[in-house]
């Protein structure tokens, strides 16, 4: 198991700002602003069934994740990883979960976004296993 040093954790359990990229079925990249967090074993990211990242994830499981606070720019962490689960089990919890962490609001449907998108949106909790990490911390003397 690839480990993310305790020195940069926070960029995955705190807000902060975070894009997904994933592969278009053309090869193209396509990148997103993301909520992550981390539970010692997978990056968590919610996405919506039918949307552009959900549809890439599930034909090529290979993303790439960029961490890093707009505060401190010279300090950061990439996650190369594949996507080794992609579930509606949990995912409702874990978005109201998350929109908390970064909004300090909840739920997610309601509250960040408006409660009728709930009834077209279905959202979809992605398991991503880091495979190779690299972080950068340019800020220590």
């Amino acid at each position: 198991m690839i480990e993310i040093p305790e020195s940069h954790l926070d960029l995955l359990n705190s807000p902060r700002v975070a894009a997904l990229t994933t592969v278009m079925p053309d090869g193209q990249l396509q990148t997103t602003v993301v909520w992550c967090n981390f539970n010692g074993t997978h990056v968590m990211v919610n996405t919506m069934r039918g949307f552009r990242k959900e549809k890439n994830m599930r034909a090529n499981p290979k993303v790439t994740l960029l961490c890093y606070d707009p505060r401190k720019p010279l300090r950061y962490l990439e996650i190369r990883g594949k996507v080794v689960e992609m579930t509606e089990e949990g995912a409702l919890e874990h978005l109201d979960k998350i929109c908390e962490l970064y909004t300090g609001k909840k739920p997610y449907f309601g509250e960040c976004v408006p409660a009728e998108f709930k009834e077209k949106e279905k959202p979809i909790l992605c398991k991503i296993l880091p495979m190779h990490v690299t972080v950068l911390d340019a800020t220590q003397k």
